[in-house]
């Protein structure tokens, strides 16, 4: 009868840990005086925040163009991931924020005409409103930032615009921005038919992850963590490619895949695990 008891509460003891899942939430909001709007984020709190009285490090994911700040949650399946991976121990438990870069005007840039800043609006507005909500670790070491596609050419430019705030960034299948002056002129003129050059190249090296990378000072090459992923199918491949080669001109530690896939929610779902365990790394002690 011992026996038998002791294997129940053997099987109860691995259920409950088995049970114990995250928490998601998708229609917060923060109110923006810079974007003139209430901003809609989604936030993953991990197992156990509910019982502890700890702060967490935090990643910041980002979505892609066509999709809102519910995106990773719907199509990313990052509770179910996240879970797992602070489960199995390649992830240490985590916040990850995601902001909406969809309502309004799509994209995580300042416009070029000054009329809707949204980086201001990120690290003014957004990461002080999660980092006081919420028991956030509010400093570099335990600050990561991540994204696909359109979020990807976010995390190049947040952790390159400010290197200080960020000890990993992951883009993955990442829109690197223009490769070139002329295709940012090119881009920009479709609507703002009067810029000036000076307008053009003014934006281009600070949009550009291959101008930043090119720029980028000697004490700076180390600041960040770089984990860069994109499929070979992918038709951002070009843009990958040449940040990788810049960066290993430039000795920028950092790594690069290039795995089978294309630009799909099948292939970015394979990508988090291994985002989580790099930034994860950081967070440690490594």
């Amino acid at each position: 009868m011992r026996q038998i008891y002791a294997t129940f509460l053997l099987a109860m003891l691995v259920v409950s840990a088995f049970a114990q899942t995250g928490k998601v939430m998708d229609n917060l909001s923060v109110p923006s005086k810079l974007l003139k709007s209430e901003r809609k984020y989604a936030i993953y709190l991990p197992p156990d925040y509910a019982t502890s009285e700890r702060s967490y490090p935090v990643l910041y994911l980002l979505h892609g163009a066509g999709d809102d700040h519910t995106g990773w949650v719907q199509f990313g399946e990052v509770l179910n991931i996240t879970d797992k991976a602070i489960r199995e121990g390649s992830a240490t438990p985590m916040i990850i924020v995601m902001p909406d870069a969809d309502t309004g005007r799509r994209g995580y840039f300042n416009d070029v005409k000054g009329d809707w800043n949204y980086e201001d609006f990120f690290f003014q507005e957004l990461m002080p409103h999660v980092e006081k909500k919420f028991r956030i670790k509010a400093n570099k070491r335990f600050r990561a930032v991540a994204g696909l596609s359109m979020g990807g050419g976010g995390t190049f430019m947040y952790a390159l615009h400010h290197p200080e705030l960020f000890s990993s960034a992951c883009p993955l299948s990442a829109s690197a921005g223009p490769i070139t002056v002329e295709d940012a002129k090119k881009n920009l003129l479709r609507k703002n038919p009067d810029i000036q050059d000076s307008t053009v190249t003014n934006y281009y090296n600070r949009h550009s992850a291959l101008a930043l990378i090119n720029n980028i000072k000697d004490d700076q090459k180390k600041a960040v963590r770089w984990y860069i992923d994109c499929g070979d199918d992918d038709f951002l491949y070009e843009g990958n490619s040449l940040v990788h080669i810049a960066m290993k001109k430039k000795e920028i530690p950092h790594e690069f895949r290039i795995r089978e896939g294309a630009h799909n929610w099948t292939y970015w779902r394979e990508s988090l695990p291994k985002v989580l365990e790099f930034v994860s790394q950081a967070f440690h002690q490594y």
